[in-house]
């Protein structure tokens, strides 16, 4: 059962939320909030899997909700769900802490999918916030390394890494591959531990920064 927590002052889009999480099967809305000041009180007794977080919050928004909810509960994942798709502010959630940046008209079956793909490791955003996150770091990382460094990634492991990239989920990357999902997850923890990073931002970024993909 995914425990998931919801960050979200619109009271229709909250109630919306919870009862598609709490109408699914293995997902299970523990609490809803409308601040974040309020769910930092009560999360450590709660210990959801999972955060749906807005950022244009009253009071505290959602960038400094991430933060502190990482210092209180570092292995619980936040992803971001908003209206907007500015380059800053994907990009400050993201240094922030959270795992997954998602805009509001995500369709439903896509934010379960999130959800899990989340609780399984995995940073989930849709496809054009991908591509943005990908320019970002393009931009806004240094070349730290030598370029040309391989880390010793299979052609396999660049295929997955690249489709990461292109915010393709699991599911589509093992569709794309006719490899099981479970395979997937073997070779991204294998990038994983090739890179030396801890989840799939950082790998991307990191591929990118060496010019491995």
């Amino acid at each position: 059962m995914i425990r998931v927590s919801i960050v979200e002052d619109n009271v229709n889009i909250r109630k919306g939320l919870s009862l598609l999480i709490d109408g699914t099967e293995g997902y299970e809305c523990i609490e809803t909030f409308s601040d974040c000041e309020t769910m930092l009180r009560q999360l450590p007794p709660l210990k959801p899997n999972i955060i749906l977080m807005d950022i244009g919050l009253k009071g505290m928004n959602g960038i400094d909700g991430v933060k502190a909810v990482k210092k209180i509960l570092p292995e619980v994942n936040v992803i971001m769900l908003s209206v907007f798709e500015d380059d800053d502010l994907i990009f400050d959630a993201l240094c922030a802490g959270a795992c997954g940046y998602l805009t509001k008209r995500t369709p439903p079956a896509r934010i379960l999918e999130a959800i899990k793909e989340a609780n399984e490791g995995g940073s989930p955003m849709n496809a054009h916030i991908a591509r943005k996150v990908v320019n970002l770091f393009k931009k806004k990382e240094v070349h730290e390394e030598n370029p040309s460094e391989s880390f010793q990634l299979s052609l396999r492991e660049r295929r997955i890494l690249n489709l990461l990239a292109d915010g393709s989920s699991y599911d589509e990357i093992a569709e794309a591959l006719f490899i099981s999902i479970s395979t997937v997850r073997y070779h991204i923890g294998n990038i994983y531990k090739k890179l030396h990073v801890v989840n799939q931002t950082e790998a991307v970024a990191k591929a990118l920064r060496k010019g491995i993909i």
